[in-house]
C-alpha cells in the first residue's frame, strides 16, 4: 500500500525525505526568514537538519550530486541568492557530495506557487526547466534535488521530469520543509 503523498510522483523519483512537517511551528518561521527577509546565513542550521535525514540504503551509495532547484534570474537578483542552492550547498560539506547547479536550468520565470491550486501549480511550472547538461554527462546519474519546501510537489517533479528526460537514471528529492498531503495524520 502506498501513501497519498507518494503518488504524487513520478516512478522515477526514488525518494523523498523532509525535515520538518509544515505549516505552523518554528520551522514555517525559518523557511520565511531564509525565503523572504535575507537570512541567508540559516541555510546551514537547515541543512544540518536535513543532513541527518535516513535515506534508503541504494540512495546513499548512488547520489552523485545535489541539484538545487533555480530561480528565475529576477527573482534571484532580488533575494540576492537562491535558498535552495544555499541550501545544497550547506548540505554537499555535509555529506560530501558535490553541488551541480549546472545540470538544470529555469528557461522561463513563474509566478509565485504560494496561492496557487495544486493544478495551477503543475500548470505554472510545467515544461518551465530543462538540463542543461550533455546527455552523456547525466546518463545513469542518481541526482538529489534540493529545496526548502516541497508543497504539492509541482516543482520538484518539474525539475526531475526535465533531468530526467536529460538522461539522469533516477531522482530524489530532499528538502527542510513539507506541506501536508490528502490523508496526513500529523
Amino acid at each position: 500500500m502506498s501513501c497519498a503523498w507518494c503518488e504524487l510522483f513520478p516512478p522515477f523519483v526514488r525518494s523523498v525525505r523532509s525535515a520538518y512537517a509544515l505549516p505552523g511551528g518554528q520551522a514555517e518561521h525559518i523557511v520565511h526568514a531564509l525565503k523572504y527577509h535575507g537570512w541567508w546565513q540559516v541555510a546551514a542550521a537547515m541543512a544540518r537538519r536535513m543532513a541527518v535525514l535516513r535515506f534508503p540504503p541504494d540512495v546513499e551509495r548512488e547520489r552523485a550530486a545535489l541539484v538545487p532547484v533555480p530561480l528565475a534570474r529576477a527573482r534571484e537578483r532580488e533575494r540576492g541568492y537562491n535558498q535552495s542552492a544555499e541550501l545544497a550547498r550547506n548540505l554537499s560539506l555535509l555529506w560530501g557530495i558535490p553541488v551541480r547547479s549546472d545540470l538544470l536550468q529555469r528557461g522561463r520565470a513563474t509566478v509565485t506557487q504560494t496561492r496557487l491550486t495544486p493544478g495551477e501549480r503543475r500548470r505554472n511550472v510545467a515544461g518551465a526547466f530543462h538540463a542543461s547538461a550533455d546527455r552523456a554527462s547525466l546518463r545513469g546519474l542518481h541526482l538529489v534535488l534540493v529545496d526548502d519546501v516541497v508543497t504539492t510537489g509541482a516543482t520538484l517533479n518539474a525539475c526531475a521530469t526535465a533531468l530526467h528526460d536529460g538522461g539522469a537514471r533516477i531522482l530524489s528529492f530532499v528538502t527542510f520543509g513539507r506541506a501536508p498531503a490528502v490523508g496526513d495524520r500529523w
